[in-house]
């Protein structure tokens, strides 16, 4: 299963965690858990970054429900479930 099924499901599963950090960022940019979860659904994994030593983080980039482009930074934990660890408004 590639890396962005495997992240869609996580959401569809309600399997995962949204960072404080990502709240706050997405107050700031009166973005909502549904602009989120919309972008991850209609969107793509923009980049994947590898350097983390906590594991890799994908930045998915797809459409708040408003239409804005978003970028979604999240990775997969150790019990596998996945955490999003910022949210923000292009």
């Amino acid at each position: 299963m590639a890396n962005i099924q495997k992240i869609r499901q996580r959401i569809i599963d309600r399997d995962y965690y949204m960072s404080s950090h990502a709240e706050e960022e997405m107050l700031d940019d009166d973005l909502e858990r549904k602009d989120v979860e919309n972008a991850i659904f209609k969107g793509r994994i923009e980049k994947k970054l590898t350097q983390d030593e906590r594991g890799t983080r994908y930045r998915i980039e797809g459409p708040a429900r408003d239409g804005r482009l978003i970028h979604v930074l999240c990775r997969f934990r150790e019990n596998a479930n996945l955490i999003i660890i910022t949210v923000y408004a292009l």
